[in-house]
């Protein structure tokens, strides 16, 4: 059965794996918090996700989807140029409305 997920959310893991423009999935105020590091506004946002897959190279599957807490978790295999890859990763997504308010990435 194809996993489900919400528009943001599946517009965000599509513009990612295209290596396309991240920024219109999130709120101007939005935040992610990857590696113990934030990221506040789609501008620092944009910046943080262009860093990361020049470094890394990657791309993130997702595998399964929950809702908790009032997020939407998905776990995805991210496999890319880092060590340990592939790894399993957590992804919590706070939606508001059409975009994503809120992103934490953890193992």
């Amino acid at each position: 059965m194809p996993l489900v997920l919400a528009p943001p959310v599946a517009a965000y893991f599509a513009a990612a794996r295209r290596g396309a423009d991240i920024g219109p999935c999130f709120g101007e105020t939005a935040v992610v918090v990857d590696e113990r590091a934030t990221h506040a506004g789609r501008a620092a946002i944009r910046r943080w996700h262009d860093a990361a897959t020049a470094t890394y190279r990657h791309v993130a599957e997702p595998l399964a989807v929950a809702e908790a807490e009032g997020r939407t978790v998905v776990t995805a295999r991210v496999t890319g140029a880092f060590p340990g890859s592939p790894i399993d990763l957590r992804y919590a997504f706070v939606l508001d409305r059409d975009t994503i308010a809120r992103l934490e990435i953890a193992p």
